[in-house]
């Protein structure tokens, strides 16, 4: 027993330390680029998406995160069956929204750089309006998809006398038979694959205009590269990290929870590990941007040389 105390404890603190950075990062991420956003300075349009990723991305960590990390912590039976219901609703469209957004983010920057568009498209797809309205079908889109959850998702006390998928540790559901089972499977997978699959074709596309355009400037001395190439270059490339992180941690938890249907009682150190999984792409996903993004050096940096010229001015007075 002490042993199991134990090893739940460690646990707690892993999921802790994860759901902690992750709320960190792409919250620092969220309001420096809705200040971008509202104040128009270095605005970009792909920012819109992005805020929409972060935000996504801290609605997964508070839903599953966080939840996770209380049961881990011994408290059980934190949340009654209207509670289990919302957060896993919440988590369900959040990990949705995640996924059609990443997909967003993939087809924008390739369609950008994409020389066969033509004038109309393009200035289409850079227009704002188009982009806020992509945004609003991904959670329309995953509101609507997700509905039944509310209606299958109970507490942890209420078994129904069925039988029962635990999820987190602290609610759960009937587990679908038949015919809805093949009906919600088959919409997961249409949806989630319609996704991947654009996601591949927008991350193939780049991969091969990068390639043809380094096999063009080849002959050139790195130097004599425009600023505004290498600024594209590192935008593309940036993308290109994020889907491959999205799609290696999508596959390893989806293994791993598939892995764990099967099994009649799965451990709880199986259970642990695909809530790390699951919530390794919303952790890490915001440091990509911190390491890789000239743009939020140059924000940062204009906002500190005004606070000391605004400090320098002050104590001058």
């Amino acid at each position: 027993m002490d042993g199991l105390v134990f090893a739940d404890l460690n646990w707690a603190i892993v999921f802790l330390t994860q759901t902690s950075i992750g709320i960190l990062g792409n919250s620092f991420l969220f309001c420096l680029y809705n200040f971008s956003l509202l104040t128009a300075r270095g605005l970009r349009l792909i920012d819109v998406i992005l805020i929409q990723l972060f935000l996504a991305n801290n609605l997964v960590l508070f839903s599953k995160g966080i939840p996770q990390t209380i049961a881990a912590f011994g408290l059980k039976d934190f949340l009654e069956e209207t509670g289990c219901k919302i957060v896993f609703y919440l988590h369900r469209v959040a990990r949705g929204v995640t996924l059609s957004t990443t997909c967003l983010l993939s087809g924008f920057q390739a369609m950008t750089i994409c020389p066969t568009i033509s004038g109309y498209m393009e200035s289409k797809i850079k227009s704002l309006k188009c982009l806020a309205f992509c945004c609003f079908l991904c959670w329309i889109l995953n509101l609507l998809i997700n509905i039944h959850n509310i209606m299958n998702v109970s507490g942890p006390n209420n078994s129904r006398n069925m039988s029962i998928h635990n999820m987190y540790r602290y609610c759960s559901a009937p587990v679908a038979k038949g015919f809805t089972f093949t009906l919600l499977a088959m919409l997961y997978v249409l949806t989630d694959w319609t996704f991947l699959g654009l996601m591949a074709w927008a991350s193939g596309s780049m991969v091969l205009l990068l390639h043809r355009h380094r096999q063009r400037v080849q002959h050139l001395h790195s130097q004599s590269l425009s600023p505004r190439t290498s600024h594209e270059a590192r935008a593309e490339c940036t993308v290109l990290i994020l889907v491959s992180m999205f799609v290696s941690f999508y596959f390893l938890a989806a293994s791993l929870s598939l892995w764990k249907t099967q099994a009649l009682s799965p451990s709880p150190r199986l259970m642990s590990i695909s809530v790390l999984l699951s919530l390794g792409f919303p952790t890490f996903s915001p440091f990509v941007f911190l390491f890789s993004d000239t743009h939020i050096y140059q924000f940062c940096f204009v906002i500190w040389a005004r606070k000391t010229n605004i400090s320098t001015f002050v104590s001058g007075v």
